[in-house]
């Protein structure tokens, strides 16, 4: 006789407890799903959880200083196009001129 869906899904949650398994969750946007698809292309990994698993205990392995700079989130600079610097200037020397006019 067939197992139940219910009978498999209690001993399958069961076993998962026993041996302290966590589910955890991923969102992220394209860039990082293809980013993800071309890590796994690569090495012929076909699951996901495969490859983030390995991913996490290959960086681990490196230690806090090497995997330090590999966990750094990217810092975007930012710089002031020159035609907008003007803009803010001009405002700023004509309110200048407003306030000592004024007083």
């Amino acid at each position: 006789m067939a197992v139940a869906q219910k009978d498999r899904s209690a001993k399958t949650a069961a076993r998962r407890k026993t041996r302290g398994e966590e589910e955890i969750r991923l969102h992220c946007m394209a860039g990082t799903r293809q980013a993800l698809a071309e890590l796994m292309a690569w090495s012929g990994i076909e699951e996901q959880g495969e490859a983030i698993t390995l991913m996490i205990h290959h960086l681990h392995a490196l230690g806090p200083q090497k995997s330090a700079p590999l966990m750094a989130p990217p810092r975007h600079d930012y710089v002031i196009p020159e035609n907008v610097s003007r803009k803010l200037e001009v405002a700023y020397n004509r309110e200048a001129l407003r306030i000592c006019h004024d007083e």
